[in-house]
């Protein structure tokens, strides 16, 4: 037997060995059971740990561990027994032990000593004593790699609440979206390989996908091994990333092997934990391939089951709490899959079933799960004790003498109630049709469970599709919710298609609108603000809009952080998209909602549990939908970079190309900003993607109609802020976009004006240069109206031209650029002339026309904005750069002094202006690529430069200091340091530096001289040069080699490499600056200057004196409503056709080909081996069915034999045999698709086993022994009589024959009727008999009288009417709504009836939700109405000697507007305000008292209603 760790007997000393992280502590020193004290109450820590990541071990130190460490001793115990009592039996070494199992030495120092009060019979409630436990933190499995999990140790009496914060919110466990308890045997056991790996596999399966936790007994045997050895498989061959599965195995302290060493007071981390099974004897080792151990402690040792109460209410706990994510609120489900199993194995399934929890069996896997799966799909009444013998003699032949007569009997009513709720069991059987995976048959399960579970209307529907999309399992939805069996309205998809979107489930999305649903319904402003509510943190955009929220916090010097409103994304929209967009979502005014459409109706939805619910509960009146959904949608999955979800929203809009453009910008600015290296290379990835998305769109549309689609271009999108795709092409610069052929033709089309495209140059030219020309054929415009030869339109639509105004700048600007150089060297004279005069006025227009540029601001951006737009341009920058020192100039050259100065700074304006010639360039295409070649290069030289100075200022300062001695002429010392050392790159090697050229003539040699450098050091006597001639020789040939040939090179290399990668794009790049020069000229004066100040004169008088509105020269158009609607109608179409190229290409590619061949050859395989299974199925039915006929045909010559025998017509021979009668019991029949039998033959809800609100239990009575006539030898049940306080009359609670004698049976007993209407019902010893048989318990229960207990239950039902007082029909049949109550202290509703007191005419219960006045008239419509039943109800609160009888009576209104209808409805009330009243539709599914439903039945058919 191992030693027993325990926290009073460790020392300190030891405990550096159990825990080495931990020194002396005074909390480790023994301790006295009295030193304990017991915390009842959960006690909150300090700080909760992090609940989104879970953490294999805490690092030493942390503030989670110290957290840990404080809070488990204060809420988590563990049990010690605290008495020795010696037991009868010995240790397995043969030592004495206590009844609890311990040896002496491993019990408390007090529970040794002489007893004084505890007494001598050891009684584990009062000998075993709760005190801090002592094993918790990490656990360790040494010897199998980094296999880390937690563990702790608690009392069998704790709390689940308590255990399931530990596991939320100290472990950093996310609470599960589904319960997986696997059950079944604790020895190991054989499987069929394949049915094993199909068990692993869709168990992981299940788990992994929906986000489950698996719940099992942690050991490393049975059941628990296959749990476990599936998790490891899966997480072998799985990344990091998906391999964390929950598994927690709840297990016995006592029973676990080598537990001393997970004993660490202050916690193990890691304990180290040895898997020996060699050595465990009757014990067991944990398994290593669970995460998480909750260890439950009762104070003994080797005794197994002890935690199955702890796991069972932890289970129920569980499955009790609500799971909020992604706006939809779940109750936990749990669901129970079993293996195998035994005894234990068969209460587990029976608990499970009858606490609604479906379970899962899985046939194939051995014993109790055979057993229940091979008559699963037989009757109830077919489940015979016989039955139930012969299949345990089979499956448990080892162990079948171990199974009494009793035993069989209880077995049998178990299996009896199991296989009654059919719709809880679910059998996983290989290879049957549909369910090849046990995690299909698992989803299933829990599918069917709630699809029969009693609901009220469309509560049910809803909450399956809320488990689907909380385990993200769209085959189930498709396969088991969105079927021919329930109608679902687009709008009842809301809440879910919220909760998809928000955790990003795409699948989903698809589906719910493939299932109608409308985003122009869907997205309102409400929803938009959850939406943006709910981004995840870890978004950059969810940052900037608390950045922008914080920004408005501090303006407003507000406390409180403003709420999220949609102005403040569209700020944050506004800075990803650029300023040429309008803000998407208008700042509201007066704290009022922007209203962008027009009044809709008022929509209900009926959510139950939903976190969205009241998100769409709408005001009557107007609701706030947004201009464009899918926009709005699109934007929201964009800004978190999701893929997949985006790409479906996008699949759905209209304005396509916008939107993709869009995308494409928000994404590049996004991904600028963002830290994460792979998240920026996924933007950017799907930036390029929604490029791609655009152009070939565009490339669809062109080819279609080229007019239409440079249409596209230019229309302005209200939905996209007022812009257009070609400028948000522009933002993003996608150069792929507006370097294609449609883009660029529409750009060469704009650049030509109304000119023809296919016009010469030359031509041009010669008409700008002699315009009468113009009105020959020379030059050929786009528009008819312009061809006629005197049309004066010819002359303003060639010189309006952007073409043409670019070369009569061009010629401009050369006229200008040779009069400054003639000025400049010819006719610089002190008073200027007035050809310089010319030059200034000149200079004068050019200002002008850039500070038109500057101040040009159609858009109404303002004037900072257009500054720094301005400014942002290249060659905005020269220009001012130019301007500026032409100013500079021009100040110094008038003032007399400073004329040559003046020059001089004229000179350098001069070159700078020359400098501006390129961007004239840019618009050639053979010159602006090389333009744009040199500009990448020259960022190439500066940083060369900076590596060249390194050089240049080392050599030239130790040449400088070798060579002279003290040079104080600044420009001497520069000409020496920086200038004569550059020069010596390019071959002027000074003379001096080598001694044998040295001639002391080109030298000053004390430096007074300023026209010649200082002499280096030289000689006094001969004048020889005295410095080292070797080292500055040395210097030099290294100066020149690093400089020469290592720099020069690198610097062609570099101007080589970056020629190779702009030349591929170049072409590309200079499409895409090609659209600022042309977009300059279309909106530039067409006046070349000086003569442009006209046009800048005329310009100011529009604008300044007459107020007219700046003209929009950009490259937008504004279309009307139908032609625009048209327009994007087209564009759809195209995107249509986009998708579905796209589609067919993605198929024809060769490795989806060979994927989807691959997929089709699994697919075929499957249908074979179902193929297989379903032909051995046929044949084993038609041999069934063929021993049936047999069976028959052999009954009926037996019965023709005995007649014949039995009219003297018998032999004297020896009769044939004439078939077997157990033909019937070896036959096996699939009877799943056989209906359930419609009335059972006898009650079953009188023998449920155990009674309501009591611990009593019955004895189990099988069908068969129902029945008093039946012998039942082995009866022996319980007596239970409750004592009604309440009650004024009742019973005797005992059961003597003294008081029995008392009662009268079968006849008016003072104010009590015992009288049946069943007739005389039999007494025996002084007690009635159950006319309907057995129930397994005696005595009067919780029910107030012997015999019969009479009720009333009143059916009031009316039709169900729509608003225009028409009934409503389902099938063909009309629909009932029937009166129910629900009350306190009850979970389901009932009919408004019950028991009647003694000389009472109304239940009291009846009375409650009546007021007193309207009793009478009751009583009369009672006695108006049907009576649909009279006699006894199966009630769970029968017994064998009393019983509920009741007389149901239908009272239906028949008319709307009925005037006892009114009445009644005017007297409904309810005396407590917890009692509940309401009309509810007739249905089988409502939650209520089975018997009633049995009630509701029988009226439905009464009046031909649905039912």
């Amino acid at each position: 037997m191992s030693a027993r760790g325990r926290c009073a007997k460790v020392l300190p000393s030891e405990l550096n060995k159990v825990c080495p992280e931990r020194g002396d502590d005074p909390a480790t020193h023994p301790r006295k059971m009295s030193d304990f004290e017991v915390v009842p109450n959960l006690q909150q820590s300090s700080s909760s740990v992090s609940k989104s990541r879970r953490k294999a071990h805490f690092p030493a130190g942390s503030n989670e561990k110290e957290n840990l460490i404080s809070w488990i001793p204060e809420n988590i115990r563990k049990k010690e027994c605290t008495y020795f009592v010696e037991s009868s039996q010995t240790s397995d070494s043969g030592r004495i032990i206590c009844e609890c199992g311990y040896l002496r030495e491993q019990h408390l120092d007090d529970a040794a000593k002489p007893p004084i009060f505890l007494g001598k019979e050891w009684d584990p409630s009062r000998h075993i004593q709760e005190m801090p436990t002592d094993a918790f933190g990490d656990i360790r499995f040494t010897g199998l790699g980094q296999k880390t999990g937690k563990y702790v140790r608690v009392s069998s009496d704790t709390p689940p609440r308590v255990i399931y914060h530990l596991m939320t919110q100290h472990w950093g466990l996310d609470p599960p979206n589904l319960l997986i308890s696997v059950t079944g045997g604790a020895k190991n056991f054989v499987m069929k390989p394949r049915l094993k790996n199909i068990f692993r596999q869709g168990l992981v399966k299940v788990a992994q996908t929906t986000g489950a936790w698996i719940i099992t007994g942690g050991s490393h045997a049975g059941v628990m091994k296959q749990v476990g050895e599936a998790v490891r498989d899966f997480i072998l061959s799985c990344s990091h990333k998906e391999g964390e599965i929950v598994t927690i195995g709840i297990a016995t302290w006592g029973t676990v092997y080598n537990r001393e060493s997970l004993v660490c007071p202050m916690g193990g981390f890691p304990a180290e934990y040895v898997l020996d099974e060699e050595n465990q004897g009757s014990l067991s080792c944990l398994d290593s391939n669970h995460s998480h151990f909750i260890l439950v402690d009762d104070g003994t040792h080797g005794r197994y089951g002890v935690e199955i109460p702890l796991r069972t209410r932890l289970e129920k706990f569980i499955s009790e709490q609500t799971k909020v994510k992604g706006g939809v609120a779940i109750k936990i489900p749990i669901v129970c899959v079993v293996l195998e199993g035994g005894p234990g194995t068969l209460d587990t399934i029976y608990n499970a079933i009858t606490n609604g929890t479906p379970c899962v069996i899985v046939e194939g896997s051995g014993r109790v799960a055979d057993v229940i799966a091979q008559v699963a799909n037989l009757p109830v009444a077919k489940i015979t004790i016989a039955l139930i013998q012969k299949k345990l003699s089979v499956l448990f032949h080892d162990t079948y003498e171990l199974f009494t007569e009793s035993k069989l009997v209880e077995w049998t009513k178990k299996i009896q109630d199991i296989v009654r709720s059919r719709q809880l069991l679910t059998i996983f059987r290989e290879g049957k049709y549909g369910q090849q995976d046990v995690d299909v048959a698992i989803l299933q399960a829990l599918f069917k469970a709630s699809r029969n579970q009693d609901h009220f209307g469309r509560e049910n529907w809803d909450h399956q599709l809320k488990l689907a999309v909380a385990w993200n399992r769209v085959d189930i939805a498709r396969s088991e919710i969105f079927t021919d069996d329930h109608d679902w309205k687009p709008s009842d998809l809301h809440p879910v298609m919220a909760a998809a979107l928000i955790s990003n489930k795409p699948e989903f999305v698809k589906l719910f609108l493939e299932q109608g649903v409308r985003l122009k319904d869907f997205v309102t402003w409400d929803t938009l603000v959850y939406l943006y509510d709910n981004l995840a943190p870890s978004c950059l955009f969810h940052s900037k809009l608390q950045k922008v929220l914080l920004e408005e916090r501090e303006h407003t010097a507000g406390s409180k952080m403003p709420r999220l409103q949609m102005h403040h994304v569209s700020q944050v929209l506004r800075e990803l998209l650029g300023c040429s967009t309008q803000p998407l979502y208008p700042k509201p005014k007066h704290t009022e909602r922007p209203r962008l459409s027009i009044p809709v109706p008022h929509i209900k939805l009926n959510v139950q549990g939903s976190g969205l619910r009241s998100l769409y509960k709408r005001s009557p009146g107007r609701v706030t939908f947004t201009m464009d959904p899918v926009r709005d949608l699109l934007i929201w999955a964009v800004v978190q970079n999701r893929k997949e979800l985006a790409e479906i929203i996008w699949a759905q809009s209209q304005d396509c190309m916008a939107a993709a453009l869009a995308c494409s910008k928000i994404l590049k600015e996004l991904a600028k900003e963002e830290e994460d290296t792979d998240t920026t290379d996924d933007m950017l990835a799907l930036a390029e993607e929604y490029e791609h998305k655009a152009i070939g769109v565009f490339t669809d549309c062109y080819r279609k109609d080229e007019e239409r689609a440079q249409k596209l271009l230019t229309r302005v999108s209200e939905a996209w802020g007022k812009t257009t795709c070609l400028q948000l092409a522009l933002e993003a610069k996608n150069m792929n976009f507006v370097s294609h052929g449609g883009v660029q033709a529409f750009l060469t089309k704009v650049w030509w004006g109304k000119l023809s495209v296919d016009n010469g140059l030359w031509r041009v030219i010669t008409c700008m240069l002699f315009f009468p020309l113009l009105y020959t054929n020379l030059i050929t415009f786009r528009e008819k109206r312009l061809q006629p030869m005197g049309c004066l339109a010819r002359l303003r639509a060639f010189f309006t031209a952007p073409i043409v105004i670019f070369l009569m700048n061009i010629l401009s600007y050369f006229t200008f650029l040779l009069l400054f150089a003639y000025v400049l060297m010819v006719d610089f004279q002190p008073t200027p002339s007035w050809r310089e005069y010319l030059i200034y006025f000149w200079l004068f227009s050019l200002v002008c026309e850039e500070t038109r540029q500057l101040l040009y601001d159609p858009d109404g951006l303002g004037v900072v904005k257009m500054a720094s737009l301005y400014i942002k341009d290249f060659w905005n920058k020269l220009d001012i750069c130019a301007i500026l020192v032409f100013i500079a100039g021009l100040t110094c050259r008038l003032i007399p002094s400073t004329l040559y100065p003046g020059r001089i700074i004229l000179s350098l304006a001069f070159i700078i202006f020359c400098l501006r010639l390129m961007h004239i360039f840019t618009v050639s295409k053979t010159l602006g690529p090389k333009i744009i070649i040199v500009k990448r290069m020259m960022k190439d030289v500066f940083f060369f430069l900076f590596l060249l100075a390194v050089w240049v200022v080392s050599f030239g300062v130790a040449k400088q200091a070798i060579l002279i001695h003290n040079e104080e002429r600044v420009e001497w010392l520069f000409r020496g340091v920086v200038y004569h050392s550059y020069l010596t790159i390019f071959g002027q090697i000074p003379s001096y530096i080598d001694g044998v050229n040295f001639n002391i003539d080109q030298c000053s040699p004390n430096g007074t001289d300023p026209y010649k450098p200082k002499c280096p050091e030289t000689n006094a006597d001969n004048k020889k040069p005295i410095f080292p001639e070797w080292l500055t020789v040395i210097l030099l040939c290294l100066y020149l080699l690093f400089t020469n040939i290592l720099l020069l090179n690198l610097l062609i290399a570099m101007f080589n490499y970056t020629f190779q990668q702009v030349q591929e794009h170049t072409d590309q790049i200079w499409k895409f600056q090609r659209h600022d020069l042309i977009e300059e000229y279309h909106g530039r004066p067409p006046a070349p200057p000086p003569l442009i100040l006209l046009n800048h004169l005329q310009l100011l008088v529009r604008r300044g004196l007459l107020r007219r509105p700046a003209t929009r020269h950009k490259l937008k158009e504004k279309l009307e409503k139908n032609e625009e609607a048209a327009l994007l109608s087209w564009e759809m179409y195209l995107k249509e056709s986009y998708l579905q190229h796209q589609q067919c290409q993605e198929k024809q590619n060769t490795e989806q080909m060979i994927r989807d061949i691959a997929q089709r050859v699994d697919v075929l395989a499957e249908l074979l081996d179902l193929d297989w299974v379903k032909r051995t199925g046929v044949v084993e039915q038609r041999l069934g069915a063929l021993e049936d006929q047999v069976h028959q045909s052999a009954q009926a010559l037996r019965w023709m034999m005995q007649a014949l025998r039995g009219n003297g017509f018998s032999s004297g021979e020896d009769v044939p045999p004439v078939g077997s009668s157990k033909a019937l019991d070896t036959k096996e029949i699939d009877l799943e698709g056989r209906p359930e039998e419609s009335q059972p033959p006898y009650h079953v809800l009188a023998r449920n086993l155990l009674y309501p609100g009591s611990h009593t239990l019955r004895f189990p009575v099988p069908d068969e022994k129902v029945p008093w006539e039946v012998d039942f030898p082995l009866y022996d049940p319980p007596a239970y009589s409750a004592d009604h306080k309440d009650m004024a009359v009742q019973d005797p609670f005992s059961l003597s024959l003294e008081s029995l004698l008392k009662i009268n049976y079968n006849t008016m007993d003072g104010l009590i009727d015992r009288q049946s209407f069943h007739g005389l019902y039999a007494v025996q010893d002084g007690l009635p008999l159950n006319p309907m048989g057995r129930t397994g318990l005696r005595g009067r229960g919780r029910l107030h009288c012997f015999g019969p207990n009479h009720a009333l239950h009143p059916v009031v039902t009316r039709w169900r009417r729509n608003l225009d007082g028409s009934i409503i029909r389902k099938s063909l049949k009309k629909m009932l709504e029937v009166l129910v109550a629900q009350y306190p202290l009850s979970d389901v509703w009932a009919l408004p009836g019950g028991s009647l007191e003694p000389g009472e005419t109304l239940p009291l219960k009846l009375k409650w939700i009546l007021r007193r006045e309207f009793w009478p008239q009751f009583q009369n419509l009672l006695k108006q109405g049907t009576e649909v039943h009279k006699g006894y109800l199966d009630d769970p609160r029968n017994t064998d000697n009393a019983w509920v009888e009741t007389v149901a009576i239908s009272v239906h209104f028949d008319t709307q507007n009925d005037v006892e209808m009114k009445r009644l409805n005017s007297f409904l009330q309810g005396c407590d305000p917890e009692l509940c009243i309401r009309w509810q539709v007739l249905d089988k599914r409502i939650p209520l008292h089975t018997n009633h439903k049995e009630l509701l039945h029988k009226v439905s058919t009464l009046l031909g209603a649905y039912y």
